[in-house]
């Protein structure tokens, strides 16, 4: 609970933002697994087309290169499922600590001392997020694989050089590491979102500003109009665009990089 230190009248402080340390780093992680995957799938493929292509209008060098994709396929996406719960896990924690940490700092800052306890709500935001990190992990491979076995197949059936296929499938490879980036970022700023709203909710913070972030390239309008506006912690905003036109929070939509300054007032 909040424990008023000076002072008694409502105060809006600072937004916790996402840590850009930490994004920067499980997006490291997630990149080096995609580059993995992209060099293995790459010089298998190669090896196998190098070997069949004076002849790849047979059926023969099609079933040894589905053979080899398919191969490729289970083995990175074990490596991934294996990775996926550990990796997701360590996130999470990592964004529950540093998110309480500059929470508690914003709230000194305002005169207000705090002590934070693992709730369930708390605990039940914790797994959420997990679940929801580990099912993205764990669709890179299979988005790719899926991406990759039409590419290959598309070029068997066309008769196309090595080379051509070399670049499609670099092309492939950066728009998994896009997906992948853009999974890092828009985790953190979810995680972090909801793991400061359930603390709001625990402190007893009934209300929030709404604050737009300026970093995005195409901001959303209404977020904008809504910027510097008050809203219940717990019911959230009215999104009124005509694609969500549901009550949703500063983070939750995909790429949305708003934040929430709590309003706090005297507790005792």
């Amino acid at each position: 609970m909040l424990r008023r230190e000076r002072g008694s009248n409502a105060r809006t402080l600072a937004p916790v933002h996402p840590n850009a340390g930490l994004r920067q780093a499980y997006q490291r992680k997630l990149l080096a697994l995609v580059e993995a995957m992209s060099r293995s799938y790459v010089w298998w493929i190669c090896a196998c087309y190098r070997q069949n292509e004076p002849v790849l209008a047979q059926d023969s060098p099609a079933s040894e290169l589905d053979k080899t994709i398919k191969g490729l396929g289970r083995y990175w996406s074990k490596r991934f499922n294996a990775i996926a719960p550990e990796l997701a896990e360590w996130f999470a924690q990592d964004v529950d600590k540093r998110s309480s940490a500059a929470l508690r700092s914003t709230l000194r800052k305002g005169g207000i001392s705090v002590r934070f306890k693992v709730t369930k709500a708390m605990r039940d935001v914790l797994d959420a997020s997990v679940a929801e990190s580990v099912g993205l992990i764990r669709s890179i491979p299979q988005q790719y694989h899926t991406e990759v076995e039409g590419l290959v197949m598309r070029s068997v059936k066309a008769g196309r050089k090595l080379d051509v296929l070399t670049r499609e499938l670099q092309q492939r490879y950066g728009v998994t590491r896009r997906r992948a980036a853009l999974i890092a970022r828009d985790q953190n700023n979810k995680t972090t979102a909801a793991l400061t709203r359930a603390r709001y909710e625990d402190l007893g913070i009934e209300k929030a500003v709404w604050l737009h972030s300026t970093a995005g390239k195409e901001p959303r309008p209404t977020h904008v109009k809504n910027s510097g506006k008050v809203y219940a912690v717990s019911e959230g905003w009215f999104d009124p665009d005509p694609r969500v036109r549901k009550r949703i929070w500063p983070g939750e939509l995909i790429n949305c990089r708003c934040v929430a300054k709590p309003v706090v007032k005297g507790f005792s």
